[in-house]
């Protein structure tokens, strides 16, 4: 969901080299060992997935509240992620969904997990994200934007209750409430804290904190203790996105952060293949396993080609973004926002995978993915 790279790096003295993972951090010591992540990883499939809202959502609150959640819809589409042979999806929560009805999100959630383990897929649980329109609301969500990617994705929380310390315990309920319900849910593959914490979204510059990431930088370890607090078994991470596996010395007080208290390492590239794997080779360092949360962008050379067999060699778990192409609308290019394609299709979609009928955008696509991940074998 990474909006466009246009944040700069900010010079930050590395401890040394291979030694980030033990950077002093409030809530390090509570990370999972080495080992125990190992351990954990040994046990898993090679994780292959995409990023997930069904087609008809405009965003994480219009595909879970009551009025608009389609069980149809999501166990149809995540039938086509099965006949691809992927295991999992990666898929957005929101704390409002809790405050408006936590007890009905429980059980819509749990629908969603039976739905996900017909198809033998377990999904990656994102609960924060600083990505989009700050300023979201409960209730009937607008119609998509004319030609812009991904136009009414909101935050989470959003930028009100992020400034406010008064809403701090209602955001420590919804951690803890959610991750108390299926944090020892077989059918649960991890939890994904917080979606790119310091992005700054300069679409959104005029309704954003002037000092977010500060305050996000302050939130984040309080959010990963809550979660650690109620003992879930799946592992926590938050991902990296705009680092520079060439100048690791610029590495962000954020990104230092979240490598220090993430159980097993995340991160987002949208870049060629070389960049993608110069990336998996910097992250070896920690000791840790390596699930890239984000990747696939045509137009950028960030394809499934290019990316799948280097991550099938080193075993680091993938999830492209976008998977049918619906309200979200992310088969359009990210600088569809400067200039929305109102008048015609971009030359090639930027992601997803399938129409809305299920038919496939690029059937040698499909076909590649399944010789992946072994499809067409079972």
């Amino acid at each position: 969901m990474m909006a466009r790279k246009s944040v700069l790096f900010f010079a930050v003295p590395l401890l040394a080299t291979g030694l980030l993972a033990q950077a002093p951090s409030s809530q390090a010591a509570e990370r999972w060992s080495q080992a125990k992540a190992t351990a954990w990883y040994s046990k898993q499939p090679w994780i292959v997935g995409s990023n997930y809202v069904p087609a008809n959502a405009v965003n994480e609150l219009e595909m879970w509240q009551a009025a608009t959640f389609d069980p149809h819809e999501i166990d149809k589409e995540l039938g086509w992620a099965e006949s691809l042979g992927m295991n999992t999806m990666r898929v957005f929560l929101h704390d409002l969904l809790w405050e408006q009805d936590s007890e009905g999100f429980k059980r819509r959630i749990d629908t969603f997990l039976q739905i996900s383990a017909k198809h033998k897929i377990k999904p990656i649980f994102v609960l924060f994200d600083s990505v989009w329109d700050p300023l979201p609301h409960l209730g009937p969500q607008p119609a998509p934007r004319a030609g812009i990617h991904n136009s009414r994705w909101v935050q989470s929380p959003g930028a009100k209750a992020l400034e406010n310390p008064a809403d701090y315990p209602r955001l420590e309920r919804y951690v803890k409430g959610v991750i108390s319900a299926f944090g020892r849910d077989d059918r649960v593959l991890a939890w994904d804290i917080w979606n790119e914490p310091d992005n700054a979204n300069a679409d959104y510059k005029d309704s954003e904190p002037t000092n977010k990431v500060q305050l996000v930088l302050a939130l984040l370890p309080k959010a990963f203790a809550w979660a650690r607090s109620v003992s879930p078994q799946q592992p926590l991470t938050s991902g990296i996105w705009h680092e520079n596996p060439e100048t690791p010395q610029h590495l962000t007080d954020m990104a230092k952060e979240q490598l220090a208290i993430s159980d097993i390492i995340s991160f987002h590239n949208y870049e060629p293949s070389a960049k993608f794997e110069q990336e998996v080779k910097w992250l070896q360092q920690y000791g840790r396993p390596i699930i890239c949360t984000e990747y696939m962008a045509r137009s950028k050379g960030s394809t499934f080609e290019g990316i799948l067999p280097i991550a099938k060699e080193f075993r680091v778990g993938v999830i492209n973004w976008g998977f049918v192409k619906g309200k979200s609308q992310t088969n359009l290019p990210w600088d569809s926002w400067q200039h929305p394609y109102v008048d015609h299709p971009p030359a090639e979609w930027f992601h997803d995978i399938f129409y809305p009928d299920g038919k496939p955008y690029r059937p040698q696509e499909v076909a590649f993915i399944r010789q992946m991940t072994g499809a067409n074998n079972q």
